[in-house]
């Protein structure tokens, strides 16, 4: 049984953003067995959990004597062993293969840091002139994506990793108004969420925060 480690406790604003989440969901998809041990606030304590993963971050993972770190690296893993989130091998795998690159190098990046600007860094002085500038990567990529995906539920026609780890991306949005200027991808992202292996992965991840840990 595969082991995935997360935290027990995180502020309001990460609640349903941890990455943590996308290992869930990868796992419900595939219907692969697993069990969730919490890290810190009584559960493993985090200096120990760093012989794990070197930075302190979630998630990781533990399957029989492999043990993987970064979100990415650990749904592939989890796509590749189990069935429903990868093609045969060949061009279709290798298109949602690049499409999960695009979604955690290209996309991601300048999300992440319009979320630093208005979370983080709201009160620096800074911050506010600077917002617009990050504002317009964002949009740019949003409206690249848009384009990319056209009319098409999924980004390679059908769901795979890819749709899963860009949702989970978009979702970091969620503190802005941004993504109803793209309807498709509001779409798709919604698309994505209704189904019932994200619903659990979302709930089990949510009711741990309000569960002390053992």
């Amino acid at each position: 049984m595969i082991t995935c480690y997360a935290f027990g406790n995180v502020p309001p604003f990460a609640q349903g953003l941890v990455r943590d989440l996308r290992v869930r969901w990868a796992l419900e998809e595939t219907g692969t067995p697993y069990e969730v041990a919490i890290v810190g606030d009584g559960g493993m304590p985090r200096d120990a959990y760093r012989a794990l993963q070197p930075f302190g971050q979630v998630p990781a993972i533990r399957d029989g004597a492999l043990v993987l770190f970064e979100s990415g690296a650990i749904v592939m893993h989890i796509a590749e062993r189990g069935d429903g989130l990868l093609p045969p091998p060949g061009d279709r795998r290798a298109m949602a293969v690049e499409w999960m690159f695009a979604a955690l190098n290209t996309v991601e990046n300048p999300i992440q840091q319009l979320m630093a600007v208005d979370v983080f860094f709201a009160r620096e002085s800074w911050a506010k002139d600077a917002r617009p500038s990050y504002l317009a990567a964002v949009e740019k990529r949003l409206a690249d994506l848009e384009q990319a995906l056209g009319d098409r539920d999924y980004l390679t026609g059908e769901f795979t990793a890819a749709d899963l780890l860009m949702t989970t991306v978009l979702r970091i949005l969620r503190h802005t108004d941004v993504l109803a200027s793209y309807p498709r991808l509001a779409a798709y992202k919604a698309r994505c969420e209704e189904r019932p292996a994200f619903q659990k992965a979302l709930a089990d991840h949510m009711a741990d925060f309000a569960t002390p840990a053992a």
